[in-house]
């Protein structure tokens, strides 16, 4: 067994063995728990008692986090001439079409999120086998092909965030830094569990939150309590 360093050591004994913490309770500690010296992020873990190999009960879902990411997004957007003007305004990094569509087949894909619109997903979609594996393919379901490309680029450069259960039933998603107040965590948490919890399926039976556990990068996970999250 790998041995603890001094601040994962420092950080466990701050966590109470066997506890399960309010949302609110957890958004705090794991501010004392991150001991990076780099901004880390804080995500959260969802197991849900949902079979994602069944098509009626997958969740995918996407949440407008009210404090943002804290992440520098960089966005793509493959758009027709006449959109250009639109993306750029909007503060996408990357505009443009068939010179990107190449770049992107000699192997570049040094972007967080490709827009796109509806009229050239024919070319597009040629990209799957590339984008698909990076999980940076547009996708109508997340808002990332659209007509509306200004708006789409302001929407995921303040905050918006999609996500999806893996095969393992569970969610993985950033809600924020290590830097953010408390409360700021707690309310992106609390909006993505709100949000998670409203995509329930209807042919997912049983215990739907299964376990939440809250974490910052290269911190141990801290437990929450599901009785104690507003909505769900």
């Amino acid at each position: 067994m790998a041995r603890l360093t001094k601040n994962q050591k420092a950080a466990l004994s701050k966590i109470e063995a066997g506890k399960a913490y309010s949302l609110k309770e957890a958004a705090a500690l794991v501010k004392e728990i991150s001991l990076t010296k780099f901004d880390a992020s804080v995500d959260i873990d969802v197991r849900l008692g949902v079979d994602p190999r069944k098509a009626n009960q997958m969740v995918r879902g996407i949440a407008t986090l009210p404090h943002g990411t804290g992440k520098t997004v960089r966005v793509l957007v493959l758009c027709t001439p006449d959109k250009e003007e639109e993306a750029k305004a909007a503060g996408a990094d990357f505009v443009g079409l068939d010179e990107y569509i190449s770049k992107i087949e000699g192997g570049w894909t040094d972007v967080d999120i490709i827009i796109t619109m509806p009229s050239v997903m024919a070319k597009v979609g040629k990209l799957g086998r590339i984008l698909g594996p990076r999980n940076l393919m547009p996708n109508p379901k997340t808002g990332t092909v659209t007509t509306e490309v200004g708006k789409a680029v302001t929407d995921v450069k303040g905050g918006k965030i999609d996500f999806k259960v893996d095969k393992t039933g569970i969610i993985h998603t950033s809600v924020g830094k290590a830097s953010f107040d408390a409360d700021k965590i707690y309310e992106n948490a609390l909006e993505v569990l709100q949000t998670i919890s409203r995509l329930k399926p209807s042919a997912a039976k049983g215990t739907y939150f299964k376990s939440i556990h809250i974490s910052s990068t290269m911190s141990p996970g801290i437990h929450i309590e599901t009785k104690s999250v507003a909505g769900i």
